[in-house]
């Protein structure tokens, strides 16, 4: 994501468009695929996920969830940190 950062604090932007689109494509299309599974099975009540859905349509949702794996992705590799299953964090 693009980055509009000053005075130590980190803001970051959209997925832009003349990024790669390779990766961008990558990622909508792993949105999407967890979006037109969740339309079959119902995700947990009260999920980001389920809440967006509930409101949304189903591609802006997508790209919204690309937005969001892309930042998860930069802040992991910034870090040099593996994926946490925030599921698991919450039950330890």
């Amino acid at each position: 994501p693009r980055q509009f950062s000053s005075g130590g604090k980190e803001r970051l932007g959209k997925i832009s468009k003349a990024g790669q689109a390779d990766i961008r494509r990558l990622l909508i299309m792993g949105a999407m695929t967890l979006v037109n599974w969740a339309s079959r099975k119902a995700p947990a009540p009260g999920s980001w996920l389920a809440r967006m859905l509930a409101r949304k349509p189903r591609m802006l949702v997508a790209i919204a969830l690309a937005n969001r794996m892309a930042r998860a992705i930069w802040a992991m590799a910034t870090k040099q940190e593996d994926y946490r299953d925030p599921a698991l964090s919450v039950a330890a």
